[in-house]
């Protein structure tokens, strides 16, 4: 059996992101750029670092109140 990755589940889970990206967003607590505010590399991947975090949080809890009510 192949490990490969089929187009559908990627879809499923760019679908499953995007449905979570507001709770993640909140979750992550992230303040706004200000306006022409750039970031450093390393600033970028501390956001996304938090960012994913927040999204295996959304996850979880989106699948605890489905399972629990």
């Amino acid at each position: 059996m192949s490990d490969a990755v089929t187009p559908e589940t990627k879809s499923a889970r760019m679908t499953e992101f995007l449905r979570l990206l507001p709770l993640t967003i909140d979750l992550a607590g992230l303040p706004k750029a200000a306006t022409g505010a750039v970031f450093t590399p390393d600033q970028i991947e501390g956001r996304a670092m938090s960012i994913r975090a927040a999204y295996k949080a959304a996850r979880n809890l989106i699948k605890d109140v489905g399972e629990n009510g």
